[in-house]
């Protein structure tokens, strides 16, 4: 019998409690953890085979170091050495626009990006480049305009709705919500509540729904503006709630009134009857939107997000209870960043602004090919994938090899390690302290800091530790005297008080902040990760402390240190705060406090999207007369944290799926291997043929492809995305790229 301890999954964001049992330093069992207050004992199949991420073949223990085709063994003294003086040489010479980090902790792990972006900035470099840029650009750009603060989105109160309305989203095997299974199936087997699902395809969530519209792919954004004119034209909008808590209806109404939504549902290839009725019935009921990938990476992404916003709006359902309301948050998880400001960077080649303080990953492939004199030439990866998580593998491998340095800090030596000059080992998030800031809970907000449950095999250290390290070398950090260190060691009152002093009289100390605590605290805690937790709180931000006071913590000076000594104590996770649900549209921040439905920037794209453009654009290519959906979300796949296939063993679990009717006009049978190519290039896959497809409609999952032990698994699906298939923000159309797919 091993030792229990209670941790949370890093496979997704919902970080789902976790009761694991280690014996000889391995994770031998696995369960979910009925303590943890957000998940309440669920699990998927992803965190119940966390041992097979953590223990894998690929696991790194030393840094390496490219010499000729193969890596070598080295120190960390050589390695931070050598990286620090070869960044130091690239800026120096080429400005500061020549460095990005790319990184900020994916699904688990989010103490690394205050000291990965505090390491940019201390270089002069604003090149942030992460995986929220990748998705949600569109939906945080809208936020931005319409709520005030790109970082305030509106999630589902799914314990109140009565009306789930879903736009391309599997919540059923994705999750995105706590528990999202569990609600899904409530909300459809009780008779006083409805579940309708709007998806090309008859996914698990379309299965179990009460409705299933299966729209045609790439025109959820029409379908979203028929319904808005529908509402309006019918008087089902909610008048009082739009008077008080919205502004521009009047400007922005025209875009709906003379709109020919009938035509525009035919081009859905829906019947206008049962849409009419969802209207209704939102319009209605005490309903809520919730909308994923399947939208916000297809056709008008920015565009669809505005009319999501909208539709919500007129129907008053943000804000309030059992509709769409803004969660409370611990640490918000980007920066507020509006392009409208003039010291706001762009990319240098492909002219893209950051979103939430991001700029879009499948750019960097340009940025570093350019021949602009401040192209991208030195990159650090830390914690992410690019080479299988981004648009365009092959442009990426391209990229990557014109780098003057190219520096990965990972758990295992992936395909984007195998090109790097430099593979740093960082510790999982099973041997760190770590923990994550996905603001998914209302009202209650909850945090969980997990502790180090296995002692690391060879000299991994915590990704937050190699940040410091190479600012250390690089000189980011100001003079740090004795008598801090050892005020660290004597306590937290004695150090608080150490560390205002320093900051006093050490002007270049708050802008370094994370790394002197690092080196302070973080050497008398063993973390660097935890030394920032007690940072962040004793500087908590005035709504979290308001928050905190009214989920019972003692308002004051006092309160950083009762929250983080409750963090402690309580490894399975606590509320550390309670927003006030009856004042929830208190959050928006633009000026006059309400919801701004006038963006200009979309009116012209909004004036063309009708049935006549919609139907001329949906021609398809001969050369390419299939649509593919780039990634799926189902229980067998975790992004690319899961390398090791033994967790799928014995499952089909990189397929295309292929709808019988195509199947049979391909003379393809199901189990055959077939080829799927795109502009971007070709993969040979196994074909699944279901009815669960739409006809001219295919769909590959993504986080596969990977080389496991020697061995590959999968197809890569992003050897099919192009990167230049994308909108004006960045996002990669991975919901709608055209293909062709033969027998092999």
């Amino acid at each position: 019998m091993g030792t229990i301890h209670r941790t949370g999954c890093v496979l997704c964001p919902q970080n789902c409690g976790l009761e694991v049992e280690i014996e000889n330093n391995r994770i031998v069992k696995v369960r979910g953890d009925k303590g943890n207050v957000r998940s309440e004992g669920y699990v998927c199949r992803k965190g119940l085979n966390i041992a097979n991420h953590q223990h894998n073949a690929d696991r790194l223990k030393y840094p390496l170091k490219r010499v000729g085709d193969r890596f070598e063994r080295i120190s960390w003294e050589q390695a931070i050495d050598e990286i620090g003086g070869k960044i130091r040489e690239i800026v120096d010479r080429y400005g500061p626009r020549s460095f990005a980090y790319m990184g900020g902790g994916g699904q688990g792990c989010h103490f690394e990006a205050a000291f990965g972006v505090r390491l940019l900035r201390g270089l002069g470099s604003r090149y942030h480049y992460s995986a929220l840029a990748q998705e949600f650009s569109g939906m945080f750009w809208v936020n931005g305009r319409m709520h005030g603060r790109q970082t305030l989105f509106a999630e589902i109160d799914a314990e109140e709705t009565d009306f789930l309305l879903v736009f391309g989203w599997n919540g059923m095997q994705s999750h995105q919500i706590p528990q999202a299974p569990r609600h899904l199936l409530r909300i459809a087997k009780d008779p006083d509540k409805s579940l309708v699902v709007i998806d090309p395809r008859l996914s698990e969530t379309a299965k179990v729904a009460n409705l299933h519209l299966a729209i045609r792919p790439g025109t959820d954004a029409l379908l979203l503006r028929a319904m808005i004119a529908i509402i309006l034209r019918e008087g089902w909008e909610n008048r009082d709630y739009i008077a008080n808590h919205t502004t521009g209806l009047d400007a922005v109404r025209d875009l709906f009134a003379d709109f020919d939504a009938r035509a525009a549902v035919r081009t859905c290839n829906l019947d206008f009857d049962p849409v009419r009725e969802v209207c209704r019935q939102f319009a209605t009921r005490k309903s809520c939107l919730r909308y994923d990938l399947g939208l916000l990476m297809n056709r008008h992404s920015a565009v669809s997000s505005y009319l999501a916003v909208a539709l919500q709006a007129i129907c008053g359902r943000i804000g309030v209870r059992g509709g769409n309301v803004f969660h409370g948050q611990m640490m918000p998880l980007g920066s507020h960043s509006d392009e409208r400001d003039p010291k706001t960077w762009r990319t240098v080649a492909t002219n893209f602004f950051p979103v939430v303080g991001c700029f879009p990953p499948n750019a960097m492939p340009e940025e570093i090919l350019s021949d602009h004199p401040e192209r991208l030439r030195a990159v650090i990866v830390s914690g992410a994938h690019p080479l299988r998580s981004y648009a365009d593998t092959t442009a990426y491998e391209t990229a990557f090899k014109r780098l003057d340095l190219l520096v990965t800090a990972e758990l295992a030596l992936t395909e984007t390690a195998v090109l790097s000059h430099y593979v740093l080992p960082s510790r999982s998030g099973y041997e760190s302290w770590d923990g994550t800031f996905f603001p998914m809970t209302f009202p209650g907000i909850f945090f969980q800091m997990r502790r180090p449950i296995i002692e690391p095999d060879g000299e991994p250290l915590e990704l937050g530790e190699i940040h410091l390290r190479l600012a250390d070398r690089l000189g980011l950090i100001p003079p740090i005297p004795e008598s801090l260190y050892k005020a660290a060691e004597e306590g937290h009152a004695a150090f608080g008080q150490a560390l205002m002093d320093y900051a006093a009289r050490e002007p270049a100390a708050l802008a370094a902040m994370p790394f002197v605590l690092g080196k302070t605290l973080g050497r008398a805690k063993g973390s660097v990760h935890l030394a920032a937790l007690w940072g962040m709180l004793q500087t908590a931000p005035k709504p979290l402390r308001k928050n905190s006071a009214r989920a019972g913590f003692t308002p004051g000076l006092g309160m950083g240190e009762e929250l983080y000594q409750k963090i402690l104590d309580h490894p399975e996770g606590i509320w550390i705060g309670r927003l006030d649900p009856d004042r929830n549209l208190d959050e928006i921040r633009t000026e006059d406090g309400r919801i701004n439905l006038v963006i200009p920037e979309l009116r012209a794209e909004l004036e063309t999207l009708d049935a006549a453009h919609e139907e001329a654009a949906l021609v398809p290519d001969p050369a390419f007369p299939f649509v593919l959906v780039a990634g799926r979300h189902f229980n067998m796949n975790a992004n690319t944290l899961m390398r090791n296939p033994a967790w799928n063993a014995g499952k089909r679990d990189c397929t295309v799926l292929l709808h019988p009717a195509d199947a049979e006009g391909l003379n393809v049978k199901d189990g055959q291997t077939v080829r799927v190519a795109t502009e971007a290039g070709s993969v040979e896959i196994e074909a699944e043929v279901t009815e669960t497809a739409r006809k001219g409609h295919v769909v590959i999952p993504h986080g596969f492809g990977m080389v496991y032990d020697g061995k590959v698994h999968g197809a890569n699906v992003n050897r099919l995305t192009k990167n230049t298939n994308r909108d004006w923000l960045g996002t990669p159309l991975h919901r709608y790229v055209p293909c062709r797919v033969e027998a092999v």
